[in-house]
């Protein structure tokens, strides 16, 4: 059966109604992820400055089955400011697993972006995810990114060669600490928050967020070690720190990158700046 069969695709709307429909089916399909209420879908889908959420939903019966979602974002892409895409939330409902709907609503996803002058799509895959990325829908694997943990913090040098860097205005600062689920602290050059495991904080920036919404002191001993993910040309870590094992992680976490312009550029990993603040991981 292919994915067009018997369903009907439409793009997303972030209403009340159909949010309400997407926090049930990510909850269905992430079990433990109880962060997906309709409140947290209205601050990423409808509240970004950026522009709202962009993506596709399938349907069949009037049932939603399956989800795909991206974030609009600005970056500075090979030495110019850029339009793209931070591709976040999919979902497809266990009962209908296995017919193709992921890529038919990420190809509808992209060909829309492309026309409406979105220059790429970057994300962050697990492992089983990847391939799907890679294979079916043409992404590069940039590289997975480095977690290090230690007692101090990670820095970067004030000036970086960089191919690739998300930016930041001091709207979507605003709106990004604004997240309901997460209580920011800024402080000691570095934003941070807590984690799911005890004593361990993590910094999402290598320098102060003065925009912070929820700018406040840093945590001090309560948290004394700290990890950090992501990927940066010269980080160096102020202190004592050691890369996380893979067996100690979760999944591996896969910088991805797909170019919409049609000139197939893709990113070399050494030039790409990519914080835990770029993405959702907190």
């Amino acid at each position: 059966m292919g994915a067009d069969d018997g369903y009907r695709f439409e793009r997303i709307s972030p209403t009340p109604e159909r949010m309400r429909e997407h926090a049930l089916l990510l909850r269905t399909a992430f079990p433990h992820a109880a962060h997906f209420t309709e409140a947290y879908l209205a601050w990423e889908y409808a509240a970004n400055p950026d522009g709202i959420v962009l993506g596709y939903d399938a349907y069949r019966d009037d049932r939603l089955c399956a989800h795909y979602a991206t974030q609009p974002m600005t970056a500075r892409l090979f030495g110019r400011d850029v339009r793209g895409l931070l591709s976040f939330n999919t979902a497809t409902h266990p009962e209908h697993q296995g017919r193709g709907l992921f890529t038919a609503l990420a190809q509808r996803t992209f060909r829309d972006a492309a026309r409406e002058g979105y220059e790429f799509v970057i994300g962050v895959a697990n492992a089983n995810s990847t391939p799907g990325f890679t294979r079916k829908l043409g992404f590069q694997l940039v590289s997975p990114l480095h977690v290090l943990v230690g007692i101090g913090a990670a820095r970067m040098p004030a000036s970086l060669d960089t191919a690739f860097e998300r930016t930041w205005s001091h709207a979507s600062r605003t709106w990004r600490t604004a997240n309901p689920r997460t209580r920011y602290y800024d402080g000691a050059g570095a934003l941070t928050c807590a984690t799911d495991t005890p004593l361990i904080k993590a910094q999402l920036t290598c320098a102060s967020w003065p925009d912070a919404a929820r700018h406040s002191s840093a945590f001090g001993l309560a948290h004394p070690l700290t990890v950090w993910m992501g990927l940066a040309p010269g980080v160096r870590w102020r202190g004592l720190a050691v890369p996380l094992p893979n067996r100690l992680r979760p999944s591996p976490l896969n910088l991805i990158f797909l170019d919409l312009t049609g000139r197939a550029r893709t990113l070399p990993a050494e030039h790409v700046r990519f914080d835990a603040i770029d993405f959702d991981a907190y």
